[in-house]
C-alpha cells in the first residue's frame, strides 16, 4: 500500500495498531547525480559541441580549468553551466565530497532559428539563420572501485571463461568419437 508518494507500508502491528513506515529502497540510495540547463545560448549548436566533446567524461576539477583557458568564445557559459551542475549537486547531496565528481553526460540540442535577411546582388536577398542552441550537463559521483569488488569480478569473469572452454573442449572431443576413422591406404606407383 503506498502512502504519499515515496513512502511505503512495510508493517502493521496488530495488537497496537501503530504502522511503521520506511523509505522505498531507491529513495535509500541517493541519487548522486545533478543537472544543470542552458537554454537559447546564440550561438551554433556545432561549435558549442566541439566544448562538450571536449569535456565530457572528465572530472569536474579538470573541466573547470580547461574552460577557464579556452579561447573559444561558448567556454564562458559552459563553465558558469558545469559550476551550476556542481552547487545543484551540493544542494542535493550534503556532506558529500565533490572532489570524485565527473562530467557524466553533456548533449548540446538546437534551439530555435532566428531568420533574417541580407542584401544580396541584383536585388536579391540571401536569409542568414542566427542559430542558437540547449545544452544540458549531469554531473555524477565517479564510482569508489575497491580491491574486494575486483577480485569479484575477475572471479566471476574467470569462471565463465574457464566453463565456456570446457565445453568446447567437450564438444571437441565428442565430435572426435562420432567421426568414423577413415582407413587409408597408400598407393603404389
Amino acid at each position: 500500500m503506498l502512502v504519499s508518494g515515496c513512502w511505503s507500508l512495510v508493517k502493521q502491528s496488530a495488537s497496537s495498531g501503530t504502522t511503521q513506515v520506511t523509505r522505498n529502497k531507491q529513495q535509500e540510495t541517493r541519487n548522486m547525480e545533478a543537472i544543470a540547463k542552458l537554454r537559447n545560448y546564440p550561438t551554433s549548436p556545432r561549435k558549442m559541441r566541439l566544448l562538450a566533446d571536449l569535456i565530457r567524461g572528465k572530472k569536474v576539477e579538470k573541466v573547470l580549468a580547461e574552460l577557464e583557458f579556452n579561447p573559444k568564445h561558448p567556454a564562458v557559459p559552459l563553465r558558469k553551466l558545469v559550476l551550476s551542475a556542481i552547487s545543484n549537486w551540493k544542494q542535493k547531496n550534503e556532506g558529500g565530497d565533490e572532489s570524485l565528481l565527473y562530467v557524466k553526460t553533456i548533449f548540446v540540442d538546437g534551439a530555435r532559428t532566428l531568420k533574417r535577411m541580407r542584401p544580396a546582388p541584383q536585388g536579391r536577398g540571401y536569409r542568414v539563420r542566427k542559430r542558437s542552441n540547449h545544452v544540458t550537463v549531469i554531473v555524477d559521483q565517479a564510482p569508489v572501485i575497491d580491491e574486494k569488488l575486483v577480485r569479484e569480478v575477475i572471479s566471476q569473469e574467470h569462471k565463465k571463461e574457464v566453463a565456456e572452454l570446457a565445453a568446447e573442449i567437450e564438444k571437441v572431443a565428442a565430435a572426435d568419437e562420432t567421426k568414423p576413422k577413415r582407413k587409408t591406404t597408400k598407393k603404389s606407383k
